[in-house]
């Protein structure tokens, strides 16, 4: 059976928000990250995992999840070789899962959200269904031939980056700024703010993945 997980990590956190998306999801699983559990803690969410080095938990949040509660633990040592975020995907995959949300990805620093954007990769390459999400942005991982519906649109706005190599044969049709047959490079922002032009857009290219972005702006 196919499992829906949400990972609540210890970026921004929009309570509003957060609550919102675990109402909606009604996941089989929620993992808490480091400062992730603290959101779970003070709104009264028991997660079903938690993972973390626990260097910015709040004392007794990290005393009640050891001592008060049953939930599993997976703690590791501050110096390790993956990210928080990325061991929690990794425990989510072998949870059975086949569509991830990550909240708390987005926020803070720079190079916390990029290495959540690149862990992407990991359940992308076993087909599953992962995105990051915030109020303003969901990010994910594409294949070479995708349609995006404007009614499942997440915002007016979608931008396609690569993810360190560069793609070749990349056309987009339907928006209203297309491409034919372009190289796509890692270092030029060509594919930022684009919008729809028609009810659909198909984005195609020879191979490998992309990044896609679909944004909106702040309310």
């Amino acid at each position: 059976m196919s499992k829906k997980i949400v990972i609540v990590s210890g970026g921004e956190l929009e309570e509003g928000f957060v609550l919102s998306v675990l109402e909606k999801m009604d996941a089989d699983y929620v993992i808490g990250v480091d400062r992730g559990m603290e959101f779970l803690y003070h709104h009264d969410i028991m997660p079903d995992y938690i993972v973390g080095d626990f260097d910015s938990v709040e004392g007794k949040v990290a005393d009640y999840y050891r001592n008060d509660t049953n939930v599993p633990i997976r703690e590791f040592h501050p110096v390790k070789d993956a990210s928080d975020t990325e061991i929690a995907i990794r425990l989510a995959m072998t949870l059975g899962c086949r569509e991830l949300v990550i909240l708390g990805a987005t926020g803070g620093r720079i190079d916390h959200l990029w290495a959540n954007v690149q862990s992407l990769t990991v359940p992308f390459h076993a087909g599953i269904d992962a995105r990051i999400l915030d109020r303003q942005n969901r990010i994910r991982l594409i294949g070479r031939d995708t349609i995006l519906k404007k009614s499942e649109a997440y915002g007016p706005y979608f931008s396609v980056f690569p993810l360190g190599q560069e793609i070749y044969g990349f056309n987009i049709t339907g928006a209203k700024y297309p491409l034919k047959n372009h190289r796509l490079t890692p270092y030029d922002s060509l594919c930022v703010s684009n919008q729809f032009a028609e009810d659909e857009v198909e984005i195609s290219f020879l191979s490998g993945f992309v990044i896609l972005m679909e944004t909106r702006d702040k309310l």
